[in-house]
C-alpha cells in the first residue's frame, strides 16, 4: 500500500467530500417526523407488553400468598 501525502489526503477528501448528496430541508423534516411516530408507537407497545407481563407476575405472585 503506497504512503499518501498530506496535501493528497486532503485533496482526496475534498473530492470525495463532493460526491455528498445531502439532503433537502423536506427531506430532512419528513424523516424526523417519521422517526418521531414510529419511536411513540414502539414506546407504546412495549409499555403494553410490559404491562401484560407485569400482570401475569401480580397474578402469579397472588397465586402463592
Amino acid at each position: 500500500m503506497a504512503k499518501t501525502s498530506p496535501g493528497e489526503f486532503i485533496r482526496q477528501v475534498r473530492v470525495e467530500a463532493g460526491k455528498v448528496v445531502w439532503p433537502t430541508g423536506k427531506e430532512t423534516w419528513v424523516t424526523a417526523v417519521m422517526v418521531f411516530i414510529l419511536t411513540s408507537l414502539l414506546a407504546l407497545f412495549f409499555f403494553a407488553v410490559d404491562s401484560g407481563f407485569a400482570a401475569i407476575v401480580q397474578f402469579l405472585l397472588g397465586l402463592l400468598a
